[in-house]
């Protein structure tokens, strides 16, 4: 299995505070789904997974307080039947 190409994406999630503070983080959520498919340009065949611990970052401080960006690692695999994979970027 040949290695995918690897890129790191910084998401702002300041729009996530427009909206009512009961659906901040949802809205964090599809947010990043949005950027992973606009700055990848996804094609409709292609899956987007998003791992658990991007998910419990966002939630890690409730639903009405998401951060205000996040650091992402993205992978592109060359296989057609792969997922792209959305992970926390590791400090």
């Amino acid at each position: 299995m040949a290695r995918g190409a690897v890129s790191e994406l910084v998401v702002p999630l300041r729009n996530a505070w427009n909206i009512t503070r009961y659906k901040r983080a949802p809205r964090a959520i599809q947010i990043i789904k949005n950027e992973v498919v606009k700055h990848l340009k996804v094609r409709e065949d292609e899956e987007v997974w998003i791992d658990p611990a991007v998910n419990e970052a966002i939630w890690s401080r409730g639903i009405e307080n998401p951060p205000r960006k996040i650091r992402l690692q993205v992978t592109r695999h060359d296989e057609p039947d792969i997922p792209i994979e959305v992970k926390l970027m590791e400090e």
